[in-house]
């Protein structure tokens, strides 16, 4: 899947051919093919900037990038297929994925790997966008939960319920490398940037499956693996 918001801003139509289009493929092809149940990994984005509260899985799609728009498209294709064709298919809607070798243009691994060649750290705005933090350990076994326990046609979310400011992320990568705040350099806002992401997971929950990383634990973990790889 195409995963990156700033890039689906300059090139939508990668992320439309992969993220759509691509997910059309998969599902037919498990349909010709008589797969047993299709998995769709889907993301927290595809709720829009909510102001407060929590997202629940019945809350309308307002999708407010292009990356966002793709995703909400992709399972829109699984919601006809369950529909129309009766295939066995669930949806998880992840929050903030983070952990050890995670591509290096996201939050994480990209601040972490600039601040320890001591390279400055381009913070979107003043840094205050909440993101919800889900370790990918914990990601993965909700995957599988939901894989082989959730009821079919039904999307759950993954949420790490570990909210935080981006700015409060940034400074906690710093503090672990014991570099200055000086590295921090506020750059002007992305377009169309969400404000706040922010899920419940108690419906996954009855399938059994908790979070085990809270973020201090997750940030520390994931830090010191980039600073020895």
């Amino acid at each position: 899947a195409e995963s990156h918001v700033d890039r689906s801003i300059l090139d939508p139509d990668a992320f439309i051919h992969t993220d759509v289009v691509g997910v059309y493929i998969l599902l037919d092809e498990g349909r010709k093919h008589g797969i047993e149940r299709f998995c769709h990994v889907s993301t927290d984005e595809v709720y829009g900037d909510i102001e407060d509260g929590l997202s629940v899985e019945d809350d309308r799609f307002l999708p407010n990038s292009p990356y966002a728009a793709s995703k909400a498209g992709g399972e829109l294709m699984v919601r006809a297929y369950h529909v129309t064709y009766g295939m066995d298919t669930v949806i998880t809607r992840g929050s903030n994925t983070y952990g050890p070798y995670q591509y290096p243009e996201k939050l994480i691994p990209f601040f972490t790997t600039e601040a320890i060649d001591d390279k400055p750290l381009p913070l979107y705005g003043d840094g205050k966008q909440v993101r919800d933090w889900l370790y990918v350990d914990d990601h993965a076994r909700g995957v599988d939960v939901v894989l082989h326990k959730g009821v079919s046609g039904e999307a759950y979310n993954l949420a790490g319920e570990n909210q935080r400011f981006n700015i409060d992320v940034t400074k906690r990568i710093l503090s672990i490398l014991d570099k200055p705040e000086t590295l921090i350099k506020h750059v002007p806002d992305r377009e169309g940037h969400d404000r706040r992401y922010a899920m419940t997971a108690e419906k996954v929950r009855n399938l059994g499956w908790e979070r085990q990383y809270d973020f201090d634990k997750g940030i520390e973990t994931t830090v010191q693996w980039f600073r020895d790889n």
